[in-house]
């Protein structure tokens, strides 16, 4: 698939609502809201983002470089995911971000 093309994502998830899929899958995350945002308009079914570990591992580096507050970009990056339209995200943050949301 063409990862500069939004268009050939939806018809793929087309395809995959044809063929009874049960959810949609974003993956990763973080590059491609705008498809999530797409899918969540045209889609009756759930939408998942998988925030990959790639993206996971990303924070973790930058954070432990010093150049990012670790919480706040974890938490970002995760309404942002809500805020596209996601209906379930998938992460290697969620105990954290479960611990934080509870403090």
């Amino acid at each position: 698939m063409d990862y500069s093309n939004n268009l050939e994502a939806i018809r793929e998830v087309a395809l995959d609502i044809k063929e009874g899929a049960d959810m949609v899958m974003v993956k990763p995350g973080l590059p491609y809201l705008d498809v999530v945002r797409a899918l969540a308009e045209v889609s009756e079914l759930p939408v998942a983002v998988y925030n990959v570990s790639g993206e996971y591992a990303m924070l973790k580096a930058a954070a432990s470089a010093g150049w990012l507050d670790y919480r706040s970009v974890v938490m970002e990056a995760l309404i942002g995911m809500k805020r596209a339209g996601a209906n379930i995200i998938l992460s290697y943050h969620a105990m954290e971000a479960a611990r934080w949301l509870q403090d």
